[in-house]
């Protein structure tokens, strides 16, 4: 017996006009991307700074459950050996692969970007977050998709020092897909006017490379 689609019908306990709603709503925010492909070679703390823990738990979850709780779609770029920390959280239709960076030295964030990108070509635009950022707070990711609407390019600043993630209109997707290398996507947001976030969020300029900033976060006890 087929599904009578009417205004009563609930998916999961979701009334189908409630669903239909959210996806439309969903389909109008740009996409987070999430880098996590990257070597890490400053990190000297034995395995990858990914999987270090952080109050119980790896800097790649708490990164992942701060983009999750913004409610963005999310798209994830990483390695196969960093796939465990990964798909306890995200559908694996939502995660790209690339080759373990470690052994494709043509390989960095302009290319993780480039991935990350083509996997949501139809998205109204783009946020990039490194994965090593577990502090972003969800509203901060938020506010920048907000001001993506009106804006070619946006990051967010914290007491006048800009930070992460930086967002993408759609507009510029030719030009991110193209991007390769470590550069990143620096010489495209040199080409357009960007605009900042003022954000009371420190956590858009504390990136983990190395063990001694381990160190230095878990002595100044600051919550994750």
């Amino acid at each position: 017996m087929g599904l009578r689609h009417t205004a009563g019908f609930r998916l999961f306990g979701i009334p189908q006009r409630a669903l239909q709603r959210s996806l439309s709503m969903k389909a109008t925010l740009p996409t987070l991307i999430i880098l996590g492909a990257g070597r890490g070679t400053r990190f000297h703390g034995g395995g990858h700074k990914l999987a270090r823990r952080m109050e119980g738990r790896s800097v790649f979850s708490h990164t992942l459950t701060r983009g999750l709780a913004s409610g963005l779609p999310l798209k994830v770029v990483t390695t196969e050996p960093l796939l465990p920390l990964v798909l306890p959280h995200v559908a694996r239709r939502d995660v790209v692969v690339l080759p373990d960076a470690r052994s494709q030295t043509q390989l960095g964030m302009g290319y993780s970007i480039a991935a990350g990108v083509r996997a949501a070509m139809d998205a109204p635009g783009w946020l990039v977050l490194p994965a090593d950022m577990p502090l972003v707070k969800a509203d901060t990711l938020l506010g920048v998709a907000r001001e993506l609407r009106r804006h070619t390019v946006v990051y967010p600043q914290h007491e006048g020092r800009s930070g992460h993630p930086v967002g993408f209109s759609a507009e510029l997707a030719s030009e991110l897909v193209s991007l390769t290398g470590d550069e990143g996507a620096r010489r495209v947001v040199a080409r357009y006017p960007a605009q900042a976030l003022d954000v009371d969020d420190p956590g858009v300029l504390l990136d983990f490379d190395t063990e001694e900033d381990f160190q230095r976060w878990e002595g100044a006890a600051v919550p994750p």
